[in-house]
């Protein structure tokens, strides 16, 4: 690979030597051939689809922040075109290119949605290298098991985020083994500041550099992270191939045009931010409007002063939204076409009266980091009723789908007891499937094992039910993974059990979920006290706040109780636990 020379580096940056990492691949070669012969995957990669957006609507809108932006960061909130999006990529691409920053290696993004953290992925694909994201809530404990298994290059964040000093903290966990770059105000000194600060020169060298990259639709760009009943998190590295399988899929069932108006709600670092807004209004084109947090005053007013076409909610707005008529009087959602949810069975009520009554297509969505990918798209399930509860079985017989993902994707379902191909209407197993979208294995040494079967499906720990006339339908029952899911935020128990297990007050603990009318879920701290001791909610959530936690972890219920229930050989019965609550 033909390189310029850089500049000499600013404060902050970690190495200035030649040294590269290896460009990591995501899949074997066989596959990628089978991908690419079959049509499944196209030679191109994200930068390029970029390209190509910017030159067939230069002064189109392509990009908004958040309203709230200035409450959040101190920035004050703007508006891209394509072409001004581009100028933006190039800005911030030629000041970590003169900090050092090369194809293969891995940058760790703390940020919320905004105009930054999109113009970052699309600058560190344009450098060639991996973007490992995390959400914003995340603290110093999260960041650093992150950084430290990636063995990140580098960091970027915000000067400061809701009155968090975000680029200290992210000093302090690079400890000067890697560079941290911020978007400013507050940027501190010893961090280099990203913007529209790059001079010509640095722009003609990234651009001379860029030119001579060789890249492959199979390069590691993404490692996102996902946590299962295990306490450390998985790294799930994506390649540009197969997030764009997935982004098309989501695409077709949306039906996003260039016309569209997107309105993201979710944390643009997994598959629910990547592949529900970011990725398919990049295939398109169109205009993207990111959220962040969820502020309903803000969101609302979001979709009118943008006419805003397609949005995701929670399943507990889009019930909020039709029980309570004053606030929908404030909301003018005229311009709405569709809206995705998922993370929660929708009640069909509330589905079919969004399409009769406000003229609006709910979409239920079902997904995985790992590369689940199902979409109940109108065209596919039009009674809005049986596409509140049930998803496209791709693996149906004599059954063709409007989505092109569907026909690349094998699916079964196997059960979990005998092993057996679930064939009978009725019958449940757990989700498998393989396929252009499906991932090629956990980052090394965050995971014990693969969740693939002898076959190479992708076992997703998720039982379904086959239903609809011939199985053309499938049915969510329950997780089979221990999972807790607040708010589409993922938490494992056994990381907190982990935190509060040399709390000198508790002798036992287990975290378990609870139903939750808003979140979907909150968790739920059953602790067996030390002798004499006496716990209170307060005492767990100091003492995980003290290890730099992300809120939206802690417990927000105690239940003490004098045991936890166990098997034979010592293991939680978290079931029990469930039940009692």
């Amino acid at each position: 690979m033909a390189e310029s020379p850089a500049p000499a580096p600013l404060t902050g940056a970690r190495r200035t030597t030649g040294t590269r990492h290896p460009v990591r691949q995501c899949h074997p070669d066989d596959t990628v051939r089978d991908y690419l012969e079959q049509g499944w995957w196209e030679n191109e990669t994200i930068p390029a689809v970029f390209r190509r957006r910017v030159a067939e609507a230069p002064d189109a809108p392509a990009l908004t922040d958040p309203a709230n932006l200035a409450e959040l960061t101190g920035a004050v909130p703007r508006s891209l075109t394509w072409r001004g999006l581009d100028d933006h990529v190039v800005d911030i691409a030629a000041v970590l290119f003169a900090q050092g920053i090369r194809q293969g290696d891995t940058v760790a993004v703390l940020l919320p949605n905004s105009i930054a953290l999109t113009a970052t992925y699309l600058a560190l694909w344009r450098l060639g290298a991996v973007a490992t994201p995390m959400p914003a809530s995340y603290r110093r404990h999260e960041i650093s098991g992150i950084v430290a298994a990636t063995a990140a290059d580098a960091i970027i964040t915000a000067g400061t985020l809701s009155g968090r000093e975000l680029a200290e903290e992210a000093l302090s966990v690079a400890d000067g083994n890697a560079a941290v770059f911020a978007f400013g105000p507050a940027v501190p000194d010893k961090a280099v500041a990203l913007g529209d600060s790059a001079d010509s020169q640095s722009r003609d060298r990234f651009r001379d550099y860029e030119t001579a990259l060789q890249v492959t639709v199979n390069d590691r760009i993404t490692v996102c992270w996902t946590s299962g009943t295990e306490a450390a998190p998985k790294g799930i590295p994506r390649c540009h191939g197969d997030w764009l399988a997935v982004a098309q899929g989501v695409q077709d069932g949306l039906g996003i045009t260039p016309e569209s108006v997107v309105l993201n709600p979710f944390p643009m670092v997994n598959m629910a931010g990547f592949a529900g807004a970011f990725l398919p209004w990049l295939l398109a084109g169109g205009h993207l409007v990111q959220h962040h947090p969820l502020d309903l005053p803000v969101f609302f007013g979001q979709i009118a002063e943008h006419r805003v076409t397609h949005t995701s909610m929670p399943p507990a707005l889009l019930t909020m939204l039709l029980q309570n008529e004053s606030l929908r009087a404030h909301a003018d959602l005229s311009s709405l076409r569709t809206v995705g949810s998922g993370g929660a069975p929708l009640p069909p009520p509330v589905v079919r009266r969004w399409q009769e009554e406000l003229g609006i297509h709910v979409l239920n969505f079902f997904g995985s980091n790992e590369g689940v990918s199902l979409l109940g798209a109108p065209a596919d399930i039009p009674d809005p009723t049986v596409r509140a509860q049930h998803l496209p079985h791709y693996g149906a017989p004599g059954v063709e789908w409007s989505t092109r993902l569907a026909a690349r994707t094998a699916v079964k379902l196997v059960d979990v007891v005998t092993g057996e191909t679930v064939t009978e209407l009725g019958g449940r197993g757990e989700l498998r499937l393989r396929g252009p979208a499906v991932f090629g294995g956990y980052l090394p040494g965050t995971a014990s094992t693969e969740p693939f079967d002898d076959e190479g499906y992708l076992c997703s720990g998720d039982v379904f039910e086959l239903c609809g006339p011939d199985g053309r339908y499938l049915r969510f029952v329950d997780r089979v993974k221990e999972i807790i899911i607040r708010g589409g935020m993922n938490i494992a128990p056994a990381e907190i059990e982990g935190l509060l297990s040399d709390h000198p007050g508790i002798t036992d603990v287990a975290i378990v979920g609870y139903p939750d009318e808003v979140l979907g879920e909150k968790c739920c701290a059953f602790v067996v006290p030390a002798p004499g001791a006496t716990v209170t909610l307060d005492d767990l959530v100091a003492h995980l706040r003290s290890r730099e936690v992300a809120s939206f972890k802690l417990p927000e219920r105690l239940e003490v109780v004098a045991s936890l229930p166990r098997n034979p050989v010592g293991k939680l019965l978290r079931r029990e636990l469930r039940d009692q609550l």
